[in-house]
């Protein structure tokens, strides 16, 4: 397949050509010829839309999907199609499945199903035996069927002696693990952010006690054992402290954060809008400057849309007995632009964290394989449910200003553009 694309403004630091509007011809995946006006005539597919920009593809680090269990929130096929018409060439698949992604063969299994898609999916294998907390999974044999992480999503690993062993064996094989952060015991039946608008609300609040606590822990554990720690979506001021001076001593740790935790305080509750019902919890003006601050200094080393389809009859119910999560495949770009008013702060961040989970970073130069972001970033607009591909519309931004718009992706051999 050969693929022109005119007249394109590349967003790329990394790249020789950035800043520049060219012509791109990729030639059976490759990326043949970059320069003004080219002359293509053979071209089998040509793209030219009105501003258009390109930059390196874009990398989500937590994602979750449905499939297998639950195909009636997200299939394979449906996520990675979403992922591809929202910019991401690449993302983590979380294993919030049921059964779990916790041995060879459940990994083998989803990635067979991604086979062929333009979208690279790379699974994080749970940490534990089903997710349970008790016993640690085939590690090891995951990460031979091409797991990249190992931890259970969005649940605590409340043994800390099974943290210490997962650090100590991770390390024969350099597999990174992830602890989520949040003190069971503490968090208790908790919905929301304990502060003066839980108790207002009559809502049980989840303290940031139970995630600093949590984290201080995990640290701890780190220091002694050595290996590779990922600590993902965290939400609190002192968290953000934490893991920064915990860099400082050297530690090897890594975190990220959810875009509605950087965007989103808990005011949003007063509608009782179940779509803001997420996990962490979305937090007060203090934490939420904190985060932002962390993302522009390099402390939270990634960004995720924290992407977790629920389906309509658990989120529209009663506040206390909707599922946590929202979507953000599909906001993602829209948001962060919307929130930095600055595209290539927007676009480092999208770009954040392949390295982390030893992935390869794409390049923008003549020789090297394909891996785009198509988007443009003018013109700012409501989210609404006519925008979502997703099967689920359980959205935290719908009815919110996000910016821009994003046209699909190249990777490789194969493309999905949505002019």
């Amino acid at each position: 397949m050969k693929v022109l694309l005119k007249s394109v403004k590349i967003i790329d630091p990394t790249s020789s050509y950035h800043l520049k509007k060219v012509d791109i011809f990729i030639n059976n995946g490759k990326i043949e010829d970059i320069g003004g006006s080219l002359e293509v005539t053979k071209a089998d597919k040509e793209i030219n839309i009105k501003d258009l920009h390109v930059s390196r593809g874009w990398f989500d680090s937590s994602v979750s999907f449905g499939e297998p269990g639950y195909e009636e929130r997200e299939t394979i096929l449906n996520g990675l199609e979403t992922a591809a018409r929202s910019g991401f060439t690449t993302i983590l698949l979380n294993p919030a499945t049921n059964p779990v992604i916790d041995d060879n063969s459940s990994v083998t299994s989803v990635l067979s199903k991604a086979n062929g898609h333009p979208v690279k999916l790379y699974p994080t294998g749970a940490l534990t035996v089903k997710a349970q907390g008790k016993d640690l999974a085939e590690l090891y044999d995951m990460k031979q069927a091409g797991a990249v992480a190992f931890g259970d999503y969005k649940r605590p690993i409340s043994n800390p002696n099974l943290l210490k062993l997962a650090l100590q064996y991770a390390q024969n094989f350099g597999g990174l693990v992830q602890s989520y952060p949040q003190d069971r015991e503490i968090a208790g039946k908790g919905l929301v952010n304990e502060d003066r608008n839980s108790t207002q609300l009559g809502l049980k609040g989840i303290a940031s006690l139970a995630e600093e606590l949590h984290i201080t822990r995990d640290l701890a554990i780190l220091e002694y054992t050595g290996g590779k720690l990922h600590i993902p979506t965290i939400s609190t001021a002192k968290s953000v402290k934490l893991i920064k001076e915990a860099k400082k001593k050297g530690l090897d740790v890594s975190c990220s954060v959810a875009i509605h935790n950087l965007i989103f305080t808990d005011d949003l509750l007063h509608e009782f809008d179940t779509h803001a019902k997420v996990l962490p919890p979305l937090r007060n003006k203090k934490d939420v400057a904190a985060l932002q601050k962390g993302v522009k200094d390099g402390t939270i080393d990634m960004v995720t849309g924290d992407h977790n389809p629920i389906d309509v009859e658990h989120k529209k119910v009663e506040f206390e007995h909707a599922l946590f999560g929202t979507t953000g495949l599909e906001t993602a770009f829209g948001a962060l632009l919307n929130l930095t008013g600055n595209l290539e702060n927007t676009i480092e961040i999208l770009t954040r964290g392949r390295k982390r989970f030893g992935l390869e970073e794409p390049e923008i130069s003549k020789g090297k394989t394909a891996n785009l972001s198509l988007f443009t970033p003018g013109g700012n607009r409501i989210f609404t449910k006519e925008d979502i591909f997703s099967t689920s519309k359980n959205s935290i931004f719908l009815d919110k200003e996000i910016s821009g718009r994003t046209y699909g992706i190249i990777c490789g051999k194969t493309f999905k553009i949505w002019e």
